[in-house]
């Protein structure tokens, strides 16, 4: 009875041996996902989120590390002081955080 099998299927071992050569890689695909792809569409949700929530007086850090407080809030833009008399217009995505009351104060 075995004369009538292909040698191609003889020597892949049956038809269980090819899930089971997968698996594998799809437990290493969905340790990607949970490790590194969604903790990432999280952090960009919440920044998506802090970027459309930003309001006159809030005191941010953007990403180049300016610390300032936000005089003018535009569509694209934000105008930014950084001391006094001092005002930078950033883009609002540049924004890296918002930082407690009062920062902006006792830095300068």
């Amino acid at each position: 009875m075995d004369f009538f099998l292909s040698p191609a299927h003889a020597a892949a071992g049956g038809g269980g041996d090819v899930f089971v050569g997968l698996l594998p890689l799809i437990i290493i695909f969905v340790l990607f996902y949970f490790l590194l792809i969604r903790p990432q569409m999280k952090r960009q949700k919440e920044h998506r989120q802090m970027v459309e929530n930003l309001s006159t007086d809030d005191e941010i850090i953007t990403a180049g590390g300016v610390l300032g407080r936000i005089i003018e809030v535009g569509e694209q833009f934000v105008t930014v002081e950084v001391a006094d008399g001092v005002q930078l217009k950033v883009q609002r995505h540049t924004v890296g955080a918002i930082m407690p009351k009062g920062t902006y104060r006792s830095a300068s």
